[in-house]
C-alpha cells in the first residue's frame, strides 16, 4: 500500500505482539476478574437472598393424626310402618323429599321407551301415540278414534227386536227409489236398442243389399254369357238388365217391379212396370223408362244422384245391347204422389214430345221418405253388344 499509517510504539509489527505484553500490563485482571469476584462475593455474603422471597410462604404442615376419622354414614332406609291390624300387602307411602324407585319390568319399560307385553301390544300402542301412519295424532284423529272404536263396539253389540226392524225398514228402498231405478233402466234398454237398430239400419242393411246385388249381377252376366236369359216379360223381383252410372261409380241390376221386400231392399233398382205406374222398357220406340232406388240404407244405389250435371251419362245394358242416356234436367224436391214426373212426356222435364227418356225418383232429404227427387235423361246412343261396350263404359 502507499497509504501513510502510523507507527507502533514497539517495534513489533501488526499481528506480532506477544500475549506476555497483555499479561504483564494488568489490564485483565483489572476489568474482568476484579467485577466475576465482586459479584460472587456478593451473593455469598448475603444467603438469606435465594431464600428471602420462599420464606414467607412455607406454611407447616398438619398431621393426619391430629383429625378423628369418621365412617361415611350409611343411607336411610325406608321402612313402612307396622300395622298390627293386618298383614296385607299395600304400597309404602313414598319418603319426604323422595320418591318410590321403580323396579322390574317397568324400570326397563321407562329405560328403553318400550311398553310391556307382547309385539302385538307395542304396535296397538304406538298406533296410539303416533297415529297409524307415523307422526304425532292430532286431537280430532284421537277423537275419530275413539268414536270408530265406539261404532265398532256398538256394531258388535246385539240389537233389541226393535231396533232390528227399524233397521231393516231403513235398508228396504222407497217405492220412489224402486219406480226411479225401474224407469232407468227402461230408458237404459231403450237406448241400448235405437243403437242397435241405428246400427242395423246404416251398416248392415248395406252388407246384406250389396252382397245380394252383386250376386244377382253375377248371376245376370253368367246367363247372358250362356244364352240362358231371353228378352220378354219378367216376373216381380226379375232381374232383367243393369245400370251403369260411372259418374258416381254405381253399378247394381235392375229388377222388375219396385217392391220394397223383393226389389229395394235387396240393393237393386226397380222398374216402374205395374198398374198405373207402369212406363216404357229401354227397347221401346218411345216412352219414358223410369227407376226408383234407395238414397239410403239397403244398399243405398241412388245416393248420390243429386251430383248429376247436365250431360252425364247413365247406361243401360241388357243382353243384347247398351242404352246410353245423356242427364238433362233435375227437379230437386216434389211430392210422393206426383206421378206426373214418370209420365212419358214428364211436364216438368223440359221435354215437349215424346221420345225415348229415363227417370231416375230417390227419397229426399237424406234419412227421410218425405220427398222425391227426381233427375232426367234423353237416349243418346243404343249400341249392340256385337259392336263393344259404349264409350262410357271403356276405362
Amino acid at each position: 500500500m502507499t497509504a501513510l499509517r502510523p507507527e507502533r510504539e514497539s517495534g513489533a509489527s501488526y499481528g506480532q505482539e506477544p500475549y506476555e505484553a497483555y499479561e504483564a500490563s494488568g489490564a485483565f485482571e483489572a476489568s474482568g476478574a476484579s467485577g466475576a469476584s465482586g459479584a460472587f462475593e456478593e451473593w455469598g455474603a448475603d444467603p438469606a437472598g435465594r431464600h428471602g422471597a420462599y420464606a414467607a410462604q412455607e406454611q407447616p404442615y398438619a398431621s393426619p393424626a391430629d383429625e378423628p376419622y369418621l365412617p361415611p354414614a350409611e343411607p336411610q332406609q325406608f321402612l313402612p310402618p307396622i300395622d298390627d291390624e293386618t298383614v296385607a300387602l299395600r304400597i309404602p307411602d313414598p319418603p319426604p323429599g323422595g320418591s318410590i324407585t321403580p323396579s322390574g319390568a317397568s324400570t326397563a319399560a321407562a329405560a328403553t321407551g318400550t311398553t310391556p307385553g307382547g309385539r302385538a301390544a307395542r304396535r296397538k300402542a304406538a298406533k296410539r301415540r303416533h297415529g297409524r301412519h307415523g307422526g304425532t295424532r292430532t286431537t280430532s284423529e284421537a277423537s275419530e278414534e275413539g268414536a270408530e272404536e265406539v261404532s265398532a263396539d256398538a256394531a258388535r253389540a246385539p240389537l233389541s227386536r226393535v231396533e232390528a226392524r227399524r233397521q231393516a225398514r231403513a235398508r228396504k228402498a222407497s217405492p220412489a227409489v224402486v219406480a226411479s231405478r225401474a224407469i232407468g233402466e227402461v230408458f237404459i234398454t231403450t237406448g241400448v236398442l235405437m243403437l242397435l237398430f241405428v246400427t242395423y239400419q246404416l251398416w248392415w242393411t248395406n252388407v246384406r243389399a250389396h252382397a245380394a246385388a252383386d250376386k244377382e249381377t253375377s248371376t245376370l252376366q253368367n246367363d247372358w254369357a250362356t244364352g240362358k236369359g231371353a228378352p220378354g216379360t219378367f216376373e216381380p223381383g226379375q232381374g232383367f238388365a243393369i245400370l251403369h252410372i260411372p259418374e258416381l261409380d254405381v253399378v247394381v241390376p235392375i229388377a222388375e217391379g219396385v217392391s220394397n221386400k223383393k226389389v229395394l231392399d235387396k240393393g237393386m233398382v226397380g222398374h216402374y212396370s205395374e198398374g198405373r205406374l207402369k212406363t216404357a222398357m229401354p227397347g221401346a220406340k218411345t216412352g219414358n223408362f223410369a227407376l226408383a232406388g234407395h238414397r239410403n240404407t239397403h244398399g243405398e244405389p241412388f245416393r248420390y244422384i243429386n251430383k248429376l250435371k247436365k250431360g252425364d251419362e247413365v247406361v243401360v245394358e241388357t243382353q243384347d245391347k247398351y242404352y246410353v242416356y245423356k242427364m238433362t234436367s233435375t227437379l230437386p224436391v216434389t211430392s210422393p204422389s206426383n206421378t206426373s214426373v214418370i209420365g212419358p212426356v214428364p211436364p216438368q222435364s223440359g221435354f215437349t214430345k215424346p221420345g225415348r227418356y229415363i227417370t231416375l225418383t230417390t227419397c229426399t232429404p237424406e234419412f227421410t221418405s218425405k220427398y222425391r227427387l227426381i233427375v232426367w235423361g234423353k237416349m243418346v246412343e243404343e249400341r249392340p253388344r256385337s259392336k263393344g261396350k259404349p264409350d262410357a263404359l271403356v276405362e
